[in-house]
């Protein structure tokens, strides 16, 4: 993962959740970043299924992304597997590879997908998905 111009996080140990409509999100392992790349930002929200998610913003060279992924610090247990672990919103990143593929971020500012060739939609995040 590139962050201006600087590699910010590499690893092949990344989790894959799907959900409905949703591109893959990936979960990447907090270690896996470089230090400093990360700090605490404000907010938060409510998943029903993983509970409540904090952001972080993501820092690479000059460039920041405020609120540029997020964690879940007490997830649910059915997710525990995600403690410890970080989204990134692609869009927000000057590059996210999968398997050496440009990533495309899923359509919309709030849902985290990261879409390749190896996924189809259509996904939320559209013009006329809310109701899905």
């Amino acid at each position: 993962m590139i962050l201006g111009g600087v590699e910010i996080c590499e690893t092949r140990t990344s989790l894959r959740i799907l959900e409905t409509g949703h591109a893959p999100t990936y979960y990447l392992p907090r270690s896996a970043f470089v230090e400093g790349s990360l700090r605490p930002s404000r907010g938060m929200t409510f998943c029903e299924w993983k509970g409540r998610a904090s952001y972080l913003d993501v820092i690479g060279g000059s460039k920041v992304a405020p609120r540029g992924a997020w964690y879940y610090p007490h997830p649910k247990s059915r997710y525990a597997a995600i403690h410890d672990h970080v989204g990134i919103y692609a869009g927000a990143m000057d590059e996210c590879l999968v398997d050496g593929e440009r990533v495309v971020p899923q359509p919309g500012g709030y849902y985290g997908g990261w879409i390749t060739s190896r996924v189809s939609g259509p996904f939320k995040g559209a013009a006329g998905t809310e109701d899905w």
